[in-house]
């Protein structure tokens, strides 16, 4: 019995060092990081596009965390600088991801702003990169007759020539496909997070 006792009493003060160490010490590090200056909160708009995100598990395949230059090739990937605590401070919850099957997109409202681009990229992907993997989100669009879309003031996609639908008809995103692009081209934080250099 005694042996149990210590053996119990062992894990339990292994599991709280464990926990002091990486839940309780960063969580005090950054539980009071301020925002950079030119960090915007979401609308309410991009807000819904998050949801979206979330709902579709675009978090799966695409991390929002480049790392710094002494780490990985990141920067010269073109997804910017690395990530610091103050850039997910309107995140809850955070989006950080683990996997990069896709590119990084903490940058992608920098790297690609194009709304046209990207509704277009999430209606058929392979249209804007030929060797992409990405499924396709067909769901988030609806394949109208023209003169219907015209007469209700929609805006269809212009697909490159092979992906549109039939003579006629027009490919128009839904307002979760347009949230979702809002949430996108929020994603920009070329913002500098260090103070300006003292000018001599």
């Amino acid at each position: 019995m005694e042996n149990e006792t210590k053996l119990a009493a062992g894990a339990m003060v292994a599991l709280g060092v464990a926990t002091a160490a990486l839940v309780v010490l960063p969580y005090l590090q950054v539980s009071d990081v301020p925002a950079p200056a030119k960090l915007r909160p979401y609308t309410a708009s991009q807000l819904r596009g998050r949801a979206v995100y979330v709902a579709n598990g675009c978090v799966y395949c695409h991390s929002q965390q480049p790392r710094d230059r002494a780490l990985a090739p990141d920067a010269q990937r073109g997804w910017g600088r690395a990530s610091v605590p103050g850039d997910y401070v309107y995140d809850k919850p955070h989006l950080l991801g683990s996997m990069r099957t896709g590119p990084d997109l903490f940058n992608i409202g920098a790297r690609q702003p194009s709304k046209e681009w990207q509704l277009g990229h999430l209606y058929q992907p392979r249209a804007y990169v030929k060797e992409s993997i990405m499924p396709s989100y067909p769901f988030l669009f609806t394949v109208k007759d023209a003169g219907e879309a015209q007469r209700e003031g929609e805006q269809p996609l212009a697909l490159p020539p092979g992906f549109a639908p039939a003579e006629g008809q027009v490919v128009v995103p839904t307002p979760e496909a347009l949230d979702l692009v809002k949430y996108l081209q929020a994603l920009d934080h070329t913002y500098p997070v260090l103070p300006a250099a003292p000018q001599p």
